[in-house]
C-alpha cells in the first residue's frame, strides 16, 4: 500500500473575492476559485445558459438527415455502447426520436462477440434486425473509429450518422455526418460532453429543424428537458470532466429526480439500490445506479439495462432493475475473487523497481478485468493491466492508469517498438484496452514496463491528495455541509477535501473494518469515520477529510469523512 502525499490547491484570493462580492458564500467562493471558476455566471444552472447546439460542428446537417428520414418514414437503428453512458445515450435517442415521429429501434454489441463499436460484424447483425433492414444507422457513444464498419454499412445500402465523444484517429469514417465535440473541425467550447450529452444535443437540434420546417410551432415539440435524468446519469457514470456545461446538465437532471420527475427505470434503480431519489446526488449516480447498469454490459447483454431505461411500465422497470441488481451482486462476487487472485499474483512477481502492474489468469471474466486493474492501480499507484482469456489463443486486457502515465501513449510506444505484438488497442490517458496472442504475454509485460519507464523516466510514483487547506471553524456547520452536498462534484471538479490537525479523544473499530473517531480541534469536537481502514491512529494526527451530514434516527449532525490520516509532523 502506498502512502499519499498531501498537497494544498493553489488559492486564488482575488478571484475568490470577486465571487464572494457576487453573492457566493465565502467558503464556496474560495473552493470555486481554486477549481478555475472565474465568474458567478458559471454557477447559474438554468437551461438558458446551456451552450447552444449550433456550435457543434455538423449538428445541423445531422439534424436535417434525421428530419428527412422521419418525413420519409425510414427505419432507423441506434447502435449503442455497452456501458452506462452508451445505455443512457441509447435511451435518450430512442425516446426523443420516437417522440418526434421516428421509426427507431436499437442494437447493442456484445462485448464478448462483436467487440466495441460499429464493426462489420455489427453491420451483419443490423441487416438481420427483426424489424427489417434499417435505412439509417445512428451510433451513440461510439463510431468515431469505425472506419471498416461504416464502409460495410455503406456497401449494403445503410447510411450511417455518427454521434460520439471519443478522440478521433488520423482517419475519419465516411459517414453522412459526424457529431463529436472532439472532431478536429469542431469549435464547441466544451470538449467534455459524454456520449449521452452529444445525442441530447443532436435531439435539441432536430427539434429546432422540425420547428423550422413547420412540423412544430416556434416553441413547440416534445419537452426534451424531460430526458435530463438520463443525461445526468450517463454523464456522471462516464466520469467525464464536469466543466460548467456538464455541471448544468447534471444539476438539471438531479433537480428533476428530487422533484419526482423521473423515468420509472431510474426510479426503480434508486429503489433496488436503497437510495432516495428525493435526496439524489452525483454520488448516487456514479456509485449506486451506474454500476448496476454497467453490470449488464460486463456480464451479459446491455440491452437489459437499455430496456430498463426505456420502459414506462413501473412493474416491468422494477423487475428489470432487480435483475440488474442481482447481476451487480454477481459482478461484485466475481470481482472479489479475481482481485484476491490478482493480489497473490502480484505479491509473487512484482519487483520493487517495477513501474507497472500486469496480471493474467486464464479463468478470469473478460467483463471484469477492468475493475481488477482499477483496484490494483489504487493499491500500488502504478499503471495496471489485467488480462483474461478470449478466443483462439488470444487474451484481452483492460488497463487503468495514474496521472503521471498516459496509458494509450504507452501502448502506442509498445506497438511501434514491437510491431504485431499488440493485435489491437485503444483508449485514452487513464483507461485502455488491448488484445494479444497468449504466447506473447511475457514479452508484452516487459515491453510495457520499458515503455512506461522510458516515457516517464521513473519507476516509482506517489499518489497525491489535493486538499483545500484548513477548514475555518466557523464553516464547520450543518448549513455549510448542506451547501457542499447540493453542489455537483466529480471528475475535473473534485469534492472539497480539507486538511487540519486534530487530537483523537476516542477511536474504535466498526465491524473490524471501519475506524470510528472522536476528534478535537481548537476546543471543538467532531465525529469522524475512516471507511475500510482498520488500524488505530496516534493521538495527534493530521487528517484530510470531507465535511458531510450524518443522518441517524431522524437526527442530522456533522460528520467528517476521512480520506487519509497520519501522525502530525
Amino acid at each position: 500500500m502506498v502512502t499519499p502525499i498531501l498537497n494544498n490547491r493553489s488559492a486564488v484570493p482575488a478571484k475568490s473575492a470577486e465571487l464572494e462580492a457576487d453573492g457566493i458564500h465565502p467558503l464556496m467562493a474560495r473552493l470555486l476559485a481554486a477549481r478555475g471558476v472565474t465568474s458567478a455566471l458559471e454557477m447559474h444552472i438554468s437551461w438558458a445558459n446551456l451552450i447552444p447546439p449550433k456550435q457543434l460542428s455538423q449538428v445541423a446537417e445531422a439534424a436535417q438527415h434525421l428530419a428527412n428520414a422521419i418525413a420519409n418514414k425510414q427505419r432507423m437503428l441506434i447502435i449503442a455502447d455497452y456501458d452506462c453512458d452508451g445505455a443512457t445515450a441509447c435511451a435518450v435517442g430512442v425516446r426523443a426520436l420516437r417522440s418526434m415521429g421516428a421509426i427507431v429501434d436499437f442494437l447493442v454489441p456484445n462485448r464478448f462477440e462483436t467487440g466495441y463499436g460499429l464493426s462489420p460484424a455489427v453491420v451483419e447483425l443490423a441487416l438481420q434486425h427483426t424489424a427489417g433492414k434499417p435505412d439509417l444507422l445512428i451510433t451513440v457513444d461510439n463510431g468515431i473509429a469505425s472506419i471498416e464498419g461504416v464502409e460495410a454499412a455503406n456497401a449494403v445500402g445503410m447510411q450511417v450518422l455518427i454521434t460520439d465523444h471519443h478522440l478521433p484517429g488520423d482517419e475519419l469514417p465516411d459517414a453522412l455526418a459526424i457529431v463529436n465535440p472532439n472532431h478536429p473541425d469542431c469549435s464547441f467550447p466544451s470538449k467534455n460532453l459524454a456520449g449521452v450529452g452529444v445525442i441530447f444535443y443532436l435531439m435539441l437540434a432536430l427539434r429546432a429543424e422540425l420547428r423550422l420546417r413547420g412540423v412544430y410551432p416556434s416553441n413547440g415539440g416534445p419537452r426534451l428537458d424531460a430526458l435530463a435524468d438520463l443525461v445526468a446519469l450517463g454523464t456522471v457514470a462516464d466520469v467525464v470532466s464536469l466543466d460548467s456545461n456538464n455541471r448544468l446538465l447534471v444539476t438539471q437532471g438531479l433537480e428533476r429526480m428530487r422533484r419526482g420527475q423521473i423515468h420509472c427505470g431510474i426510479r426503480a434503480l434508486f429503489q433496488v439500490a436503497g437510495r432516495d431519489p428525493r435526496q439524489a446526488n452525483a454520488f448516487d449516480l456514479g456509485f449506486a445506479l451506474g454500476p448496476r447498469i454497467n453490470a449488464a454490459g460486463r456480464l451479459a447483454d446491455m440491452s437489459l439495462g437499455i430496456r430498463c431505461l426505456l420502459t414506462d411500465d413501473e412493474q416491468q422497470a422494477l423487475q428489470l432493475a432487480q435483475e440488474l441488481d442481482e447481476m451487480n451482486q454477481d459482478r461484485r462476487a466475481i470481482e472479489s475473487t479475481m482481485h484476491a487472485e490478482a493480489q497473490q499474483i502480484v505479491e509473487q512477481v512484482l519487483p520493487d523497481t517495477s513501474a507497472t502492474v500486469c496480471v493474467y489468469h486464464p479463468d478470469w471474466h473478460q467483463g471484469v478485468v477492468g475493475l481488477v486493474a482499477s483496484r490494483l492501480k489504487e493499491k500500488y499507484w502504478r499503471p495496471s493491466l489485467a488480462f483474461a482469456q478470449a478466443e483462439s489463443g488470444e487474451i484481452k486486457g483492460s488497463g487503468r492508469s495514474i496521472p503521471d502515465v498516459h496509458l494509450r501513449d504507452a501502448l502506442d510506444l509498445v506497438s511501434k517498438r514491437y510491431p504485431g505484438l499488440i493485435l489491437k488497442f485503444g483508449g485514452h490517458a487513464m483507461a485502455a484496452g488491448l488484445s494479444l496472442e497468449e504466447d506473447n504475454y511475457d514479452v508484452f509485460v516487459q515491453a510495457f514496463e520499458e515503455a512506461v519507464q522510458e516515457l516517464t523516466g521513473r519507476y516509482q510514483f506517489d499518489p497525491i491528495i489535493d486538499t483545500d487547506g484548513s477548514l475555518e471553524p466557523e464553516f464547520a456547520t450543518l448549513h455549510v455541509a448542506g451547501l457542499l452536498k447540493q453542489q455537483v462534484w466529480g471528475a475535473g471538479f473534485p469534492a472539497p477535501v480539507f486538511r487540519d490537525n486534530f487530537t483523537i479523544r476516542q477511536q474504535r473499530l466498526l465491524k473490524n473494518k471501519h475506524l470510528k473517531l472522536s476528534l478535537e480541534r481548537q476546543g471543538m469536537h467532531y465525529e469522524a469515520i475512516w471507511f475500510n481502514h482498520n488500524v488505530l491512529l496516534p493521538e495527534q494526527v493530521e487528517v484530510a477529510y470531507r465535511l458531510d451530514q450524518n443522518e441517524w434516527n431522524g437526527q442530522v449532525s456533522i460528520q467528517l469523512i476521512v480520506e487519509h490520516a497520519q501522525a502530525c509532523e
